[in-house]
């Protein structure tokens, strides 16, 4: 089914439970399942790698195991065959990486992230920047690629000549196919650069 980690990541997250609204979102717990897949690690750790408290860490920790994702020891957590099947059907979607300054970038830390065929959901791009927005990143650009070149909608028909920098950064990080999307997020740390693809990210993962 496609994208049925889509939907069972929400379901996750949006899980009731008693006290406070809980301070982390489903960005937060599909992070951590790509922390853990790179090695085991403890609670403390991941928590720092994530930038949320320890009530945060240990109700996510708690979710993901309940969900059969991960198991969890002394020594630290690791993921499942569930977990790591999850990823993977993840990882065909969405494909992220760091890239540096170039002539679309806002801010310090940048991030991109591909999105396998979502280049013919893409309107005009305000959507994933201000997805990208509500959590906490500088800006966002969305950008399809589409017979062969890089375009940006109503901004650029061919990035290789107007961005060449940026065109080159893209295709060597993230090697893009026809109708793919991407989104170039800004932001003054690193963490909500990172989970500001993955908001842009999901408003491409619509109606799936």
């Amino acid at each position: 089914m496609p994208y049925q980690f889509k939907r069972f990541l929400e379901k996750l997250s949006s899980e009731k439970a008693p006290g406070p609204l809980p301070s982390f979102s489903l960005f937060h717990m599909l992070h951590a399942i790509e922390i853990i897949a790179e090695k085991k690690i403890g609670r403390s750790k991941l928590a720092e790698s994530l930038n949320v408290g320890e009530g945060a860490i240990r109700t996510i920790l708690e979710r993901l195991k309940d969900a059969g994702l991960i198991e969890t020891s002394k020594v630290g957590c690791t993921l499942t065959s569930e977990g790591l099947k999850l990823l993977k059907e993840c990882k065909k979607i969405l494909k992220r990486a760091e890239i540096g300054k170039n002539e679309l970038t806002l801010a310090e830390y940048n991030s991109a992230i591909l999105i396998k065929k979502g280049g013919y959901k893409i309107k005009s791009g305000v959507e994933q920047r201000d997805a990208a927005v509500r959590v906490g990143a500088k800006g966002a650009i969305t950008i399809i690629f589409r017979e062969g070149r890089l375009i940006i909608p109503s901004v650029s028909n061919n990035m290789a000549e107007d961005y060449p920098k940026a065109t080159n950064q893209i295709v060597k990080r993230l090697k893009p196919e026809e109708n793919d999307a991407i989104v170039i997020v800004s932001s003054d740390n690193i963490k909500e650069a990172e989970y500001g693809t993955l908001a842009a990210a999901w408003t491409l993962l619509d109606d799936c």
